[in-house]
């Protein structure tokens, strides 16, 4: 009986993560953004796995109670124990707050954090060392925090899952672990974007209560203390459930395998999930997907890029038409998914002077973004490369000396800027860019007198709008023609913007809001631009880095990565709609052969003008890696997974032909093998070109 007393701590806080997460499922099931039904099988998987999977990881994390509960006792206070732990852990403090330690070689706010905790802990031992007739009412009061501070973990985990699944329509992956390392910005982010103060308040109110409830059915360990002979016995067992529990949660994921990813998504639990994405942040191609000879690889890539030598995608690109060194301005919008503007059925005009612009410019209608996160689109139109698995080639530690759409225009002659509103830090966008030879304007190069607003991302778009003219106009008085690439940040979770600039309010902090702004700015950037003499000789590219949503009932629904592009350029560039199916790696390669560039090229991309360009896209996550090719899309994965869909459209009166962006994806019961090679070849090659450095410029 004593044994199962000692368990109780266990029991109850085990019990109050499980109703946790039971209670999250439920409200992620029925959320607006789960966009499927389920069968009463697939019910009673996602929650018979989804509850097994959140018992075992809970046993896990427990371990950190177990190690507090084990050190509780009352021995350790017995004399001369006690003076010799006081007297140890006084020395202790003593050292690393006067002596040259290990914590210092860290710098920064290790040391004081751990003089705190040490401090902290000596105090405590003290008190309850030398006030004994109060050590039973300090030790609740120290076991109510500890329980506590567990219970606001788990339900403030479940709180992030909500919004994360919100955003994202999934549970934590690559995204989590980025926010987790990009701290100060997120938390700006949530606090921008969410009503905090009842927000934390709730959560505070609902952890005192669980807590309260938790500390009164469990209190009666600290009462009964186990002796040393128990709290072995019950480690050892513990150990073993512990040891059992890591072997079963990862075979438990292995059970998410159904063609629903929003199933899989629900039975899986967040905090494995989580430690999935920290610990697998670059997959191995070749030890994660399934493979071709390299030979046969760059031999089937070959059919697809046309004077590639062996093993590498180096080819020369000729043109007979004499070159043009026009300025180029590559404007990359944050978040524009091709249905917010008018032509894609959008009804709400809130992209008034984007749908203006494209009746002037070359549109490309059927065009998709590489993957789901700025990174990767900065990625697509910067390196001309497919998505690679794991996380973008800007934020690897490999990423300096690429061969870029910059450094080609470096070779002719130009200036090469990438402006930022915000801090080009985040995302690791300072460091990728500087290191393939860019100049970064960013928020840092702002004076205060020219920030009108500013929000956690950023600098508003309009202001960034004017530092652009600024930086062009004082490059255009260097002789020299100049490629600026810039990023905007205003269309981005909290969607805030400068007041009595469009006919939404800017406290409404509506999506809509955010996109409608951007376009104003655009807008007063293209009105600034038209005034000055370099405008008529510059080629405006205005594409979007990925879509405002990711998540859909597919692993690649096919409209989440449908995005705008046009290139603007009146008197050189002929307004025309190119309907090629084409990726967003093709459109620096295309902006360049409009300019009859002659170069030697590594890039993947294409130009879709040539005749011989042959249409496909590529759709990515950081492990499921697509190719779009006769109307089928293939899939590989990791665990060496392939899976093919026959893409079939969902066409919609109100849209022209040229702009149906809705397909159903029909899982094949026959793999195409000739696509499959196709898919593996891309993707392997150009995992083999950076793994082995021949990417370089």
């Amino acid at each position: 009986m004593k044994y199962f007393s000692s368990l109780k701590p266990f029991f109850k806080l085990g019990s109050f993560f499980i109703i946790v997460n039971l209670i999250l499922r439920c409200i992620l099931l029925l959320h607006p953004i789960t966009q499927s039904s389920f069968g009463f099988g697939s019910l009673l998987k996602i929650f018979t796995f989804g509850i097994l999977s959140d018992c075992f990881v809970f046993i896990v994390a427990g371990t950190f109670l177990w190690l507090y509960l084990l050190f509780i006792s009352d021995k350790k206070f017995e004399k001369p124990w006690g003076y010799a732990v006081f007297g140890l852990l006084l020395a202790l403090l003593s050292y690393i707050t006067f002596g040259n330690t290990v914590l210092n070689e860290y710098g920064g706010v290790v040391p004081t954090i751990g003089i705190a905790f040490i401090g902290l802990k000596t105090a405590l031992f003290g008190l309850l060392l030398f006030l004994p007739r109060y050590r039973r009412q300090m030790r609740l009061a120290l076991y109510s925090i500890t329980v506590f501070l567990f219970v606001l973990i788990i339900i403030q985990n479940a709180v992030s899952e909500f919004f994360f699944w919100n955003e994202f329509g999934v549970k934590y992956n690559f995204i989590a672990v980025d926010y987790l390392v990009y701290t100060n910005t997120v938390i700006g982010n949530i606090m921008e974007s969410y009503p905090v103060v009842p927000l934390f308040t709730g959560i505070g109110l609902i952890a005192g209560i669980a807590t309260y409830r938790i500390v009164k059915k469990s209190k009666s360990y600290l009462n009964n203390l186990p002796s040393f002979s128990e709290k072995l016995m019950i480690t050892g067992g513990y150990a073993i459930l512990s040891a059992i529990s890591l072997f079963t949660i990862p075979a438990l994921a292995k059970f998410e395998d159904s063609q629903n990813v929003f199933a899989n998504e629900l039975q899986a639990n967040g905090v494995y999930k989580f430690y999935l994405a920290f610990m697998n942040s670059e997959l191995d191609y070749t030890k994660f997907y399934e493979t071709l000879p390299e030979d046969k690889a760059y031999e089937m890539l070959k059919q697809e890029i046309p004077l590639i030598s062996e093993a590498s995608t180096v080819r020369s690109i000729n043109d007979n038409q004499k070159e043009i060194h026009k300025n180029v301005v590559l404007i990359t919008v944050e978040s524009l998914s091709a249905d917010f503007m008018k032509a894609y059925g959008n009804e709400q005009n809130i992209t008034p002077f984007l749908d203006s612009l494209a009746d002037e410019s070359l549109v490309f209608t059927n065009l998709y973004a590489t993957g789901n996160r700025t990174v990767r689109g900065l990625e697509a139109v910067t390196m001309c490369i497919p998505p690679t698995a794991g996380e973008s080639v800007v934020k690897r530690k490999d990423n300096k000396n690429k061969f870029t759409t910059g450094s080609i225009f470096k070779q002719k002659g130009y200036q090469v800027d990438f402006l930022y509103g915000g801090d080009a830090y985040f995302d690791n966008m300072e460091d990728f860019f500087t290191g393939n030879g860019y100049t970064v304007v960013d928020k840092k190069s702002f004076r205060p007198d020219e920030i009108s607003f500013e929000n956690i991302w950023g600098v508003c778009d309009e202001d960034m709008a004017k530092k652009a003219i600024q930086t062009m106009n004082d490059e255009a008085k260097k002789g020299k023609p100049f490629f600026n690439h810039w990023m905007t940040v205003s269309n981005h979770r909290p969607f805030t913007f400068p007041d009595n600039k469009i006919d939404i309010p800017a406290d409404s902090k509506s999506r809509e809001g955010g996109v409608k702004y951007t376009d104003y700015a655009l807008h007063k950037f293209f009105e600034m631009a038209k005034k000055e003499t370099w405008f008529k000789n510059t080629v405006f590219v205005i594409v979007a880095d990925h879509c405002a949503s990711s998540s859909g009932k597919t692993e690649l629904p096919m409209e989440k990565y449908r995005i705008p592009a046009m290139v603007y350029a009146p008197g050189f560039v002929k307004p025309e709609k190119n309907t090629k199916l084409t990726s967003q790696i093709d459109l620096m390669p295309t902006v360049m052969g409009l300019l009859h560039f002659d170069y030697e090229s590594k890039f993947y991309g294409q130009d879709v003008m040539k005749s011989d360009y042959k249409q496909r896209a590529f759709i990515a996550t950081y492990q499921d890696l697509g190719l779009i090719t006769d109307n089928i899309l293939t899939i590989i994965s990791p665990v060496k997974k392939v899976k093919q869909f026959d893409l079939v459209s969902q066409p919609s009166t109100k849209l022209p032909n040229d702009f149906q962006i809705h397909y159903e994806e029909k899982p094949r019961k026959v793999i195409n093998r000739s696509l499959e090679n196709k898919t593996i070849a891309y993707y392997e090659t150009a995992s083999e070109m950076l793994k082995h450095k021949k990417y370089q410029k």
